[in-house]
């Protein structure tokens, strides 16, 4: 069953932080709600509402009709379902590594031109000779899941993605995080090939690069997830690197837990 929109949820921290970092979400747009009940979604990402709530997500970062958003990594487009039609009278970037990174939101598009022919397809890392986000210009930029594979995916990029975010946003930006959470207290190392990471790592990289942490949310946790699967991350759904052992029991945990970051490109 679909989890009511815009439910309540409280933001808590899992390590200090300052206070201006633990505020309430904003009063979610009813644009969202729309986009959200959009009928070109599809029926196997609706199914995942549930573990991703992306009405309360959404909310929670102020993505509102007419920004420029920039959604990082889209992968199969499962935000993109949901993000072309909210912005569709702004400007919505698909950033991703050139070209095949875009695969997924290219097949949205060939199916669907009159929803999803306005996104803007461009190369992220930067890629010589393909287009880019201009500086300067998006108001909120989106990753999900993702920190994860720039940090562990054969080259370190972390570090540098954040730095290009960072120079991507409008001052007073928003930059919005959602990974697998690695609890603070759990050994660092799991980090390495687990496919979650501790809100701490993720804070260090976005502060080094310039940005405020201004909210955090338990939106996206789940506390039946023990963060210790045989295969990481990917032993939960939608997943099961296990394929039928234990299938049940990793059924009943459900998606991993999630961090969900906001953070501020200061305007000063």
């Amino acid at each position: 069953m679909r989890q009511p929109l815009f439910a309540a949820f409280t933001a808590l921290a899992l390590f200090a932080a300052p206070a201006s970092a633990q505020n309430a979400a904003p009063a979610a747009d009813p644009a969202i709600a729309q986009a959200v009940a959009a009928p070109t979604r599809t029926a196997a990402n609706i199914a995942r509402d549930r573990y991703r709530h992306p009405a309360e997500t959404l909310a929670f970062y102020g993505v509102k009709p007419g920004q420029t958003v920039v959604e990082l990594w889209p992968g199969g487009g499962w935000y993109t379902e949901i993000l072309a039609p909210l912005v569709k009278d702004g400007t919505l970037y698909a950033a991703a590594p050139w070209e095949r990174g875009l695969n997924g939101v290219k097949t949205l598009q060939a199916a669907n031109p009159a929803v999803y022919g306005k996104i803007k397809l461009v190369a992220f890392p930067a890629t010589e000779g393909a287009p880019a986000v201009p500086d300067g210009s998006a108001d909120v930029v989106l990753t999900f899941r993702n920190v994860h594979n720039w940090r562990f995916g054969g080259v370190d990029a972390a570090q540098s993605n954040f730095d290009a975010v960072f120079k991507m946003l409008k001052p007073g930006g928003t930059f919005g995080v959602v990974d697998h959470r690695l609890p603070e207290g759990m050994d660092s190392a799991l980090e390495e090939d687990s496919g979650y990471m501790k809100e701490s790592s993720i804070i260090a990289f976005a502060e080094k690069a310039g940005f405020r942490l201004v909210g955090r949310s338990e939106i996206n946790a789940n506390p039946k997830d023990t963060h210790d699967h045989p295969e990481g991350v990917w032993t939960l759904p939608p997943s099961y690197r296990l394929k039928d052992v234990d299938r049940a029991k990793y059924q009943a945990v459900g998606e991993s837990d999630r961090m969900t970051l906001k953070f501020e490109k200061p305007r000063g």
